[in-house]
């Protein structure tokens, strides 16, 4: 069953085919992730699942990204199967404990839901502060897409191969991150957006927040 394991297996499947490649009984696979032996054996059939937490606990023991873990479920050349998708059951509330911000020159950030590691779709709250490209500095790259969406005010966007364009309340772009991009508060002080980056890479919320971090720390 290992080489045709569908891509929407469900967990127990995938965590039997991971036990069985390596030649494991349920005990020694208990053992090994710390999980009790009677609660492997329900969630390997498919009467018991695992919390978010605890699944990556399980990946963790193993040597494994949640990613990798996940990525068993695919076929051949990675194609989506027919059978029913792992449910993790993530989840995660907004809360000033539950979110990092980061004041740069040109705009305040505040990550949202930053409990959830390994994320492929980050939330951003950004107060626009830079009203001028000159007052912006250079055009920020990085891995992924994303989707602003103007919850305040108005925005000027400047992409490197597109001419500007204006987004007032209520309005969005979505864009390829790697394009040079720049957003700039337009009629008054600031603009509030809400954005959503996304990538393959299950690190982007950390690349993110680095990449501000020493955007706030160039000088002025």
């Amino acid at each position: 069953m290992d080489s045709r394991m569908k891509k929407n297996a469900t967990l127990g499947q995938l965590i039997g085919a991971l036990r069985r490649r390596n030649g494991w009984t349920l005990k020694q696979m208990s053992d090994t992730v710390g999980i009790p032996l009677s609660t492997l054996a329900k969630v390997e059939g498919d009467k018991l699942s695992l919390s978010y937490d605890k699944l990556e606990r399980f990946t963790a023991r193993l040597g494994l990204s949640m990613a990798e873990f996940l990525a068993q479920g695919e076929g051949p050349g990675g194609t989506p199967g027919d059978g029913p998708p792992v449910i993790t059951g993530r989840r995660s509330l907004t809360s000033d404990s539950n979110s990092v911000r980061i004041h740069t020159g040109s705009y305040d950030y505040e990550y949202l839901c930053t409990d959830l590691r390994r994320k492929r779709m980050v939330p951003i709250l950004t107060h626009v502060l830079a009203h001028t490209l000159e007052e912006f500095g250079d055009l920020v790259r990085h891995a992924g897409e994303e989707f602003i969406y103007v919850v305040q005010g108005t925005i000027e966007v400047h992409l490197e191969f597109y001419a500007p364009v204006t987004l007032r309340q209520g309005q969005g772009i979505y864009i390829d991150s790697m394009m040079g991009h720049a957003y700039l508060a337009k009629e008054g002080e600031r603009a509030l957006v809400l954005g959503v980056c996304s990538s393959d890479d299950t690190n982007l919320q950390g690349d993110l927040i680095h990449l501000a971090e020493e955007s706030a720390e160039r000088p002025a």
